[in-house]
Order: C-alpha cells, then structure tokens, then sequence
C-alpha cells in the first residue's frame, strides 16, 4: 500500500469513568488501551474494528502510554525496516511495563499487522515483553486472546489463515464512544489479499490470497456509516480493483457494480478507492469514472518503474506501453482525473538507463500526486536474494532527481486550480482558531476561513492560492 506515513497514532486520549449502582456510588476506572498504528490505510481501518472489538470487554482508548492496561502496535511491513521500528518501539513499552509493574499495575502487550505475520514468534524471542502476536486475519479474537493473556497465559502466536470471515465476528460500526457522529470521511474494507506475487512486495505472504467480501456486507456497513455522519467512503483493498464480491444470487460483482450500488445510499456524497493494479483496471471501472457523479475523480494506479526489463523482474505483468495506453483510456473517460502512482527506485539491477525510462514515463504523465521510495529488501521476498543490488547512494540520488520532478508535476496540478471553484468536503478543524479543513475532489487538502458549522458539508470554494501540499480557497456565498 501506498499511502500514508510510517506511522499514524489514531487513536486520542480519552476517559470512561463507569459508575456503580446508586447505594455504592463507588467509581471503577475502565481499562484502557493504547493503539499505535503504523502505515497504510487499511492499518487505520483494522485498528478501529480493533478499537470497536475491544470496547465491547470495557476498553476505551487512551492516547498516554503511561496509562494503559492494554498496548497494541498494529504494524505494517511495507516501509523500510518496518521490523526494526517496531522493535524500538517495543523497547519502549518494556520501559513503561517495568514502571508500571512497579506501581502495581499490570500491562497486556500485543504485535498485531504485517509485521506480525511475517515475523511470528520471532518477535516474542526478540522481545519477551510482548504477550500477544496476531496476524491482520485474525485480529477479530484479540478480545479473548487478550483476556487469555491477562489471565497469565504464555506469549501466543496468532498467525493462521483462519477458515472464518473476520468480518463476520467483529461487532457492528458505530460512532465513538461518547460522540454523537462520526467524522465525515470514512474508509471501508471490501478487498484484502493479492495474488500478483511482485517479487518486491510482502503481501501476498502477510495478508494472504485476494479475498473479496459480499456485496450485502459491504452495502449494510456503507449504510451504517452513513447514518453516523459519513459522506465520504474510500473502498479500500491491497489490490482493490480486482474486488469480486458475492451477490445474493451467487454471482460475482465487480468494484465498479459495488460503486454504482453504493452510491444509490442516500446521504453518501462521495466515494473513492485504492489501491488498484493496472492489470485489473477494467472497461467498466474505467467507464464508472465517466458515468457516475459520486465516484471522485482521484486514481490511485502504481506503475513502479519505467523501464520494461524491471517490470518483468519486478513481476508487474505490463509494459510501460501497456500503463500509458491505459492512462490514455482512463483520461478519455475522465479528462479531469488526477492520477497519482507508487515508484520504486533502485530495484536491483536497475541502470541509469532504466531510471530514465521512469523519468520519461513521469513526464508524460504527468502526475497530480506520488509517492516514490528507495527500494529495500523485504525478507521473504523473490527480490532480496537478486544479484545486482543497486548502491544506497545511487538510490538516494535517483530518488532526489526523481522526487524532484514529481513535486514540479504536483505543484503545477495545484496552480492549475487557482481561479477554479471546487466543492470541497469539511472534515477537520485546522490548526488555528477560525480555521477549517477540506479535501478537494482531486484529494487536496483545502483550507479556509470558517467555523465548525462548516464541519460535513460540501461548499463551493473559490481557490486563491496554492501550496506544494495544499490549496487556501474562500466559500463562495450561499
């Protein structure tokens, strides 16, 4: 997966002071857990069904680690040493667990995520202090692995591909504890898994094979969120265009059939998705971008390298002519679109050459938003035993050159905008007083002048300027 930052802490400090009854007037302070995730999307969205399962055995989310009875790290092994992280942060929870125990107050740890599955019990020897490791199949039995765990049981390994649906067992959406709605932007599983085997990619082995959840599932959890404030859903998957839900009927839909039945729920103004494979990128999905209004007009698509030869050796299974052919078609549907894309830079064997014909495919492009990176072994993986391992100072200048000319691209898109009215979605305050946040169809960020009323509406917004990473705009009156 692409997005997002090494770590994201996505949980926030809060209290939950359960009362007894009237005669004892006694206060019992709940247990509280303190989940830090780490990488992609689909991480943040494990961590709240995490969150969700939890709550139903007392716990409540804590942002203060000195203060938790329950520490989950939700891992994921895509960034470069992902494991290592994690270890430095363990050693950070034993400090704590140490002072704590000294206080007389006990402390559950668990591993949970990418790093977990691919590094099992590996990481109870590394680190005694960590009670529970649970792969991203399994993470809807942390409750009674947990309450095993606080019973004094030995370290468990929770690795297996359970024959269970997980989404069958975690509890039903809602609204955070103590708030009356949810934030105004959700994110909605509907796909996990992949079957592509790039030789790079650690997936396939830590998330399992491509597995699609039911069109009804889907729907039902969609209407859910809507009724709790959400107007804006992204479908999220590994490989998330190759979706291919059961229908009622025993038939197959497709991502584009679950687009157009999703947004036929009222109240949901817009959806999204990622991440996709051009391999899977088909007519219908290409043609959902022309015909329906609520599908945004934003595509997350990786190309990975430029060069046809790496692409072969990455196993991508398409040619450079291949990805711009299929850009073409896409933009033919969509003229608007805003494309952004995954690269890899210094994938073993790859020349000055090679790295030119990644230059080459960015300028023509021309892409609106990506995210490049230097590559680094995944252990595991077909790529880590390649001969010809690229030097990490030449992968730091490539990715210097080529970052270079990714955020020229980017700063463009966004100074093409300057004049243009958007409708954009309030989701957040800002950081100063008086401020408020948005996203752009095209997933900028907008910031304006406005109060909290603003928060969940769609307004038109006229943009004045624009930022490397962001668009300042004024409403245009009502």
């Amino acid at each position: 997966m692409a997005i997002g930052g090494d770590d994201l802490d996505v949980l926030t400090i809060a209290e939950h002071v359960v009362a007894a009854p009237p005669a004892e007037r006694v206060e019992v302070r709940a247990r509280k857990v303190h989940l830090k995730t780490f990488g992609c999307q689909m991480n943040v969205y494990d961590s709240e069904r995490m969150s969700e399962a939890l709550a139903a055995d007392g716990y409540t989310p804590t942002g203060d680690l000195d203060d938790a009875d329950l520490v989950i790290l939700n891992t994921c092994h895509i960034r470069e040493k992902a494991a290592e992280k994690v270890y430095s942060e363990l050693g950070r929870v034993r400090a704590v667990r140490l002072d704590r125990e000294r206080q007389g107050k006990s402390t559950v740890v668990a591993v949970t995520g990418c790093v977990a599955q691919a590094e099992g019990a590996e990481i109870v020897r590394r680190a005694p202090v960590v009670d529970l490791v649970v792969g991203p199949q399994s993470y809807h039995r942390l409750p009674g692995l947990v309450a095993r765990a606080e019973a004094g049981a030995p370290a468990v390994v929770e690795i297996e591909f359970p024959e269970e649906d997980k989404f069958d067992h975690l509890p039903v959406r809602r609204a955070a504890q103590g708030e009356a709605k949810r934030a105004p932007t959700a994110f909605l599983t509907v796909q996990e898994g992949c079957d592509k085997f790039c030789t790079f990619c650690v997936v396939p082995y830590t998330r399992g094979a491509e597995l699609s959840r039911p069109v009804a599932a889907v729907v039902a959890e969609a209407r859910r969120l809507v009724a709790q404030g959400v107007r804006e859903i992204t479908l999220l998957g590994q490989n998330v265009n190759s979706y291919h839900g059961e229908l009622a009927d025993g038939s197959a839909a497709s991502l584009a059939g679950l687009i157009h039945q999703l947004a036929t729920i009222e109240g949901l103004a817009r959806i999204r998705y990622t991440t996709s494979h051009p391999r899977d990128m088909t007519d219908e999905l290409i043609a959902a971008h022309a015909d329906e209004p609520k599908l945004m007009p934003y595509l997350h698509l990786p190309f990975q390298a430029g060069a046809d030869r790496i692409l072969a050796t990455m196993n991508r299974k398409h040619t450079a002519a291949d990805y711009l052919s299929l850009v073409a078609r896409i933009r033919r549907a969509r003229p608007d679109i805003a494309l952004s894309t995954d690269i890899i830079v210094g994938f073993p064997g790859e020349t000055e050459v090679d790295f030119q014909a990644t230059l080459d495919l960015v300028r023509e492009v021309g892409f609106a938003q990506a995210y490049s990176f230097k590559y680094s072994p995944r252990p595991g993986t077909p790529a880590s035993n390649l001969d010809e391992q690229v030097a990490e100072e030449v992968k730091a200048e490539r990715l210097a050159r080529l970052q270079t000319l990714l955020e020229s691209h980017q700063s463009a898109f966004n100074q093409g905008l300057v004049g243009r009215v958007l409708p954009v979605l309030f989701d957040r305050p800002g950081r100063r007083a008086g401020q408020m946040l948005g996203r752009s169809p095209y997933l900028q960020v907008v910031h304006v002048d406005g109060g909290p009323e603003l928060l969940g509406s769609i307004r038109e917004v006229e943009i004045v300027s624009a930022g490397p990473n962001s668009l300042a705009g004024v409403i245009e009156p009502a």
